[in-house]
């Protein structure tokens, strides 16, 4: 009888934070990797043990610099050069997302580049986190699982045990995912229209909806340099919300971000932990929530060939 084939897991360096978690809950162990760096700045991973006939899955999110995903597509050429029965690509973040179409002449569709990188690279499977823009998945002719972080998110807003919320939206582009948020928890929404002078640079803002004696949450698939999130609930605390409190599955936090959220009125910044924290700044106010267990069961599910549409709260 033709036995299963075997599980491995290895990471990029960047997401050993992660994946050291992922593997914990799976119940077992990272796989043994090395990158040997060169002086000019070219890097090659390498697997220190075998992967032949092994389904492998390699985590790694693809935030700045560049060499994540460059890493990525090297571990997973790797991989299949050294005969590895099939390569899932772990990508919590997936980054270059907001470049999903032409919204200007003469741009790149970053996302659709990296999708034909990663396929070029030989991937099989991606599973990834509360894409900037669904219809990524299209750009992929291998599966997608797309998990969405409400499975650790709405169990913690419950635990808040507020009254009167309401669920907001900063701009509207993120208008379905608040919506269905807001239906899930019964609550009002608002919606945020904001128009942009240049990237990462909020013109005016304005909000659609009732926000007086709210306990207003904002919700985003990712805050970069937290400039329209800190505007959206300083405008939101002058019309009379009660309190606000942020919710973006994916913490680029680049600039100025963070003196933005602790000297904002947000009282609380709950990401997940699909990008890592800097070091040596202010995060009183932002709480992380770990995805590790979430992504160990949906790994173990896929695996074995079992449905994963429970892990979809909304």
């Amino acid at each position: 009888m033709r036995k299963q084939h075997c599980i491995k897991f290895f990471t990029g360096r960047n997401s050993n934070y992660l994946a050291t978690e992922i593997v914990r809950h799976y119940g077992t162990t990272l796989g043994k990797s090395s990158v040997t760096d060169f002086s000019d700045g070219e890097f090659q991973p390498c697997f220190e043990e075998s992967v032949r006939g092994a389904t492998v899955f390699i985590v790694q999110s693809t935030f700045p610099p560049t060499d994540n995903l460059f890493e990525l597509l090297l571990m997973i050429d790797a991989a299949h050069r050294a005969s590895a029965y099939k390569v899932v690509a772990v990508m919590p973040y997936f980054g270059w997302a907001r470049q999903d179409r032409k919204d200007k002449p003469r741009v790149s569709i970053g996302a659709k580049m990296v999708a034909n990188l990663l396929s070029a690279a030989g991937v099989d499977r991606i599973m990834t986190m509360d894409l900037h823009a669904d219809q990524i998945q299209g750009f992929f002719d291998v599966p997608v699982d797309h998990i969405y972080a409400s499975s650790i998110f709405v169990p913690y807003i419950k635990s808040l045990n507020l009254d009167n919320i309401a669920i907001a939206t900063p701009d509207m582009g993120g208008a379905k995912r608040a919506n269905a948020y807001s239906r899930f928890l019964n609550a009002s929404m608002i919606i945020c229209h904001k128009t942009r002078e240049k990237a990462n640079q909020v013109g005016n803002l304005t909000a659609i909806g009732d926000v007086e004696d709210k306990n207003v949450i904002i919700l985003d698939d990712m805050v970069d340099t937290a400039g329209t999130l800190t505007a959206a609930a300083n405008m939101m605390m002058d019309k009379g919300a009660s309190s606000v409190r942020a919710i973006a599955t994916h913490p680029v936090l680049s600039g100025p971000a963070y003196d933005r959220i602790a000297s904002s009125a947000i009282s609380e910044l709950v990401v997940s932990d699909t990008i890592p924290l800097k070091k040596g700044v202010d995060t009183s106010k932002i709480k992380v929530l770990s995805v590790a267990e979430l992504f160990a069961d949906v790994i173990d599910k896929v695996y074995n060939y079992e449905s994963i549409s429970e892990k979809f709260i909304i």
